[in-house]
């Protein structure tokens, strides 16, 4: 494990048993990453240009991202020391924006246009100079301040994408009202119209239309309609007490997303995003509506930030890489530049909350994983969680988010399409593996060896311990849909998988477990209907079949494919082709734990019997489930 690459003041193990952090480590870690960006400015500080691969929208605007993004960090510094900072910080923001809005200064930012991604990037200026505004926007020229007002103008009327980013539109031109500006109210009206299409309950948004759940919901979609409320400095017609009461909803389940080491789920888009993972637990407390604990609160946040900081995040340059813990370009999407990662800085509103806060002050809590084992089932989302206390592991079993437009299912995404999630693995997401699409994943198999996708997942139930979906699979040249349909039963580090699959004469069908990842190469094993994959701090990933399978069972390995690691193996089992189309029912038992794991044991223990249409499961002890 990399070690941290900045100087961090002692731990108070006192008043931070569990982490350690207080208010002053956040602060040394937000003053860390300001300083680092200084060398990489352009001359009139308009522009943070990062080394790094570019974006699809160009170095002119990744620049402008590196400004709007460290911006907003800086702004929430500013503001929860009450301006006491070194004055060179208010300074160079100061000055970037003065020269980023003169059209002369050749650092000009790009106009805000229909969406363009200069719209991502003014809404959160926006949101830095509302929190910021004594310490900033009041002592700016007046003609610095106009010539704002005219840039963040090319909002008024413009179309955004039809997801999140209608809420860009909607802060922007709210921080135009509170300033005096012109506006449209029609636009902010329309905005926070549009996202109770997406809303679904239960404190969870789909990120536009279909079933894309991720941590947008949290760092996006609660984040700035809360945000444009505080711009308002009322209610907003009423509007504000209802997405404080969705956003309370949804942070009664969320700290059960993040494992014992602080880590958060591994899944959905802009996972480089990191520490912004954080921002909804913050928001919560900042607007009074939180049901967590104050102790609860700092243990998430500060957790989740210091296991990326114990891993090397930020690195040696003090810069926070494309990737998870270092560089991995193939977790990020085309829309990422080399700034995109300081979305982070979401996760640092907490330091809006003032020194003697309850929540910078109160004894930290321990999360619902570090208390006992953990079963949560999310209908909205179509998600089971599932973490087990003796290693901290918490795993997200997914059968209701894939990211795709239900009248256009194009493709699939790893971050989406997998059935398991977890804060210890990642998907194999580098172009070949994804290619195999072996993790995760029940699949047929064409003559070929090409895989059928999960592009459309259709949520069928969720609740207690027990969730099911279908995805109809395709083969290639063909347009013939072959259903399956998959029920999970969760039992401590278990999960068992029974498939119900249609499938022409011909093909193969196959399972893979959890892809782990290491620096080195993880060790594997296998025997009669078995496989596992363990890395050398004892990560196991294993997959046992209990019926319908062949006795063949394998190893998929992989190179710079995984987050993780360099090196990556998957578990799979597999039924040959020649069986009747493939058709029949299969039972897998999947597992991912740091406990030692007797795979044949398994297999002879928890037994499985067809009686109909049922499925009956009897675990070792005797209590039996029919699915």
């Amino acid at each position: 494990m990399p070690t941290p690459h900045l100087a961090l003041p002692p731990s108070d193990r006192v008043l931070s048993p569990l982490t350690g952090w207080t208010r002053a480590h956040w602060e040394a870690l937000a003053d860390r990453q300001l300083e680092a960006l200084v060398p990489y400015a352009t001359p009139g500080l308009a522009q943070y240009r990062l080394p790094g691969r570019t974006s699809w929208s160009g170095v002119v605007s990744d620049g402008l991202e590196g400004f709007a993004r460290s911006f907003l960090l800086a702004s929430f510094r500013i503001a929860g020391a009450q301006g006491e900072v070194d004055p060179r910080l208010v300074e160079r923001y100061a000055r970037g924006l003065t020269t980023g809005t003169d059209r002369d200064s050749g650092e000009a930012w790009p106009e805000v246009t229909d969406c363009s991604q200069q719209m991502a990037e003014a809404a959160l200026i926006a949101v830095g100079l509302h929190e910021s505004r004594p310490w900033i926007w009041d002592r700016l020229d007046t003609d610095v301040r106009e010539r704002i007002v005219d840039w963040l103008w090319g909002f008024v009327g413009r179309r955004t994408w039809n997801n999140h980013w209608r809420l860009y539109q909607v802060v922007a031109e709210q921080f135009l009202a509170s300033v005096g500006a012109p506006y449209r109210q029609d636009d902010i009206d329309a905005g926070l119209d549009r996202i109770e299409d997406w809303y679904v309950g239960d404190g969870w948004y789909s990120d536009g239309q279909g079933r894309g759940f991720d941590y947008y919901n949290g760092w996006a979609m609660h984040l700035y309609p809360l945000l444009w409320s505080r711009m308002t400095g009322g209610e907003g017609g009423g509007r504000g007490r209802v997405y404080r009461d969705r956003l309370a909803q949804f942070l009664t389940v969320y700290p059960r997303f993040f494992g014992g080491d602080g880590a958060p789920v591994h899944q959905g888009r802009s996972l480089t995003y990191r520490f912004a993972t954080t921002a909804p637990v913050w928001l919560g407390a900042l607007t009074g509506c939180t049901p967590l604990a104050p102790g609860l609160t700092r243990r998430l946040a500060s957790g989740a930030v210091s296991h990326f900081v114990e891993r090397g995040v930020p690195d040696e340059r003090g810069l926070l890489p494309l990737g998870w813990y270092g560089t991995f370009l193939p977790m990020t999407q085309p829309y990422s530049g080399p700034a995109s990662p300081y979305w982070a800085s979401k996760g640092f509103l907490g330091l809006l909350l003032p020194a003697g806060h309850p929540v910078w002050t109160e004894r930290e809590l321990p999360l619902p994983v570090e208390e006992s084992d953990q079963y949560t089932a999310l209908p909205a989302p179509g998600w089971l969680l599932h973490g087990t206390k003796h290693d901290g592991i918490i795993r997200l079993v997914n059968h209701g988010s894939d990211h795709n437009a239900p009248d256009r299912p194009t493709e699939d995404d790893p971050h989406y399409a997998k059935f398991g999630y977890s804060t210890a693995t990642a998907p194999e997401a580098g172009a070949h593996a994804w290619e195999r699409t072996v993790d995760g994943h029940i699949a047929l198999l064409a003559p070929d060896g090409t895989a059928s996708r999960r592009r459309l997942i259709v949520p069928l139930h969720c609740s207690g311990r027990t969730a099911a979906s279908r995805y109809d699979a395709q083969l290639p040249g063909s347009n013939e849909k072959f259903p399956i349909e998959t029920t999970s039963v969760l039992r401590g580090p278990w999960e068992i998988r029974v498939h119900r699959v249609q499938a022409p004469a011909g093909v193969a069908v196959r399972e893979g477990g959890y892809a782990v990842a290491a620096e080195a190469r993880p060790t594997a094993e296998r025997g009669s209907g078995w496989s596992l994959a363990r890395t050398e701090d004892g990560l196991t990933s294993v997959v046992v079949a209990l019926h319908g399978w062949d006795e063949d069972a394998g190893i998929a390995r992989e190179i710079e494919a995984n987050a993780f690691g360099p090196h990556s193996a998957t578990p799979y089992l597999r039924c040959a082709a020649g069986r009747p189309g493939g058709r029949g029912v299969y039972v897998t038992l999947l597992a991912l734990t740091r406990d030692a794991v007797h795979p044949q044991v398994l297999r002879e223990s928890v037994s499985c019997a067809l009686e109909g249409t049922d499925v009956w499961i009897t675990f070792p002890d005797g209590e039996s489930v029919s699915v």
